[in-house]
């Protein structure tokens, strides 16, 4: 197939995705911009394109774009987080996927204008197909058909380290955009707790990620931050005890699959999809139980404990989200769309 993938926002990981196509055998073109902080260098058959539609002096790229898509004459479309009104003229020529990876905005900060839902509501209904990550979202959004794809990491397998042994284990970590519904405050009062107790080994709590607010921060607790690279915070990940995702919105998580990938045990809430993603026997906890997350913190302190809580967690990872399942799930999905209904 000829695969037409339009990402603006979730850049690595359609870069992860167009590679298993190609490794799979298919022709690829990715029209992406560079919003995501790990963006880089644009790569091979990757068109990158400026997304401020309101400069006159952005239009005259697009519409070179929409030429050279017309060449390419791809044999199925997918829209991933598309918001920008004038990208809709780039699917005209195939069947269309839309990827959707959340039921609904995690914050006000996701939420979008009235008018532009309103603009690319029949527009993402009219899609062939939409891919899912997880039962969660099929079951609350209004699309059909749905296609389940596992959420694949954006971090290449070339570089994941090695398992981290037990005796070089130190400290949790809590990643990413580092915004309300995270729920900060209570993973810093369990925190607490856990750094006053008996089972405290040593270990900081590192805040890795930007805020969209002053964060008053207990003792134990170091911030780093910044926009997150993974060439900066593969290694403090891959080294620590556990992963806090426990949030109070979402669906799916990044964090919790990277988490998994890198061999570190991911602590969630019993929100959204992230049960369902969570390693069997790994901490899940109530969104405003303190108490459970503190034991989930005293558990994991054990450097042993999270060793082979980790050793769990990379194998679900493999089993459920490694490349070679991801590959399998979205080149059916494809093959579906392109031989429409029936």
């Amino acid at each position: 197939m000829k695969v037409l993938w339009l990402s603006p926002w979730m850049r690595p990981l359609a870069r992860i995705h167009a590679d298993l196509l190609r490794d799979a055998g298919h022709e690829v073109r990715l029209v992406t911009t560079n919003q995501h902080p790990e963006s880089g260098e644009p790569v091979a058959d990757e068109w990158v394109v400026d997304p401020r539609f309101k400069r006159p002096w952005t239009w005259p790229a697009l519409w070179r774009l929409r030429r050279r898509v017309r060449a390419f004459s791809p044999d199925v479309v997918v829209t991933e987080l598309v918001r920008d009104p004038r990208w809709i003229l780039l699917d005209r020529a195939a069947p269309r996927i839309d990827v959707v990876h959340d039921d609904r905005p995690h914050d006000a900060l996701e939420a979008v204008p009235a008018w532009e839902r309103r603009a690319f509501a029949r527009w993402r209904a009219g899609a062939a197909l939409t891919i899912v990550h997880s039962h969660y979202v099929a079951d609350h959004i209004d699309a059909d058909p749905t296609a389940l794809v596992p959420l694949s990491s954006d971090l290449p397998e070339s570089q994941v380290p090695p398992l981290v042994p037990a005796d070089a284990r130190r400290d949790f970590v809590l990643t990413g955009r580092l915004n309300e519904y995270k729920n900060i405050p209570v993973v810093l009062r369990a925190w607490s707790r856990h750094h006053r107790g008996p089972m405290h080994r040593g270990d900081e709590l590192v805040l890795i990620g930007e805020a969209d607010r002053d964060l008053d921060l207990p003792a134990g607790v170091r911030w780093e931050r910044g926009p997150f690279r993974y060439a900066d915070q593969v290694l403090t990940i891959a080294r620590a005890k556990g992963a806090i995702a426990h949030y109070r919105v979402a669906s799916q998580s990044g964090v919790q699959v990277l988490a998994m990938q890198l061999g570190v045990m991911p602590i969630v809430s019993g929100q959204g999809a992230l049960p369902q993603f969570q390693p069997p026997g790994g901490p899940i906890v109530g969104v405003d139980d303190v108490a459970g997350l503190t034991a989930a913190f005293d558990r994991l302190a054990n450097a042993d404990v999270a060793e082979a809580q980790g050793r769990a967690a990379r194998q679900t990872f493999e089993r459920r989200h490694s490349p070679d399942v991801v590959a399998g799930a979205l080149v059916a999905a494809l093959s579906r769309a392109v031989a429409g209904p029936g």
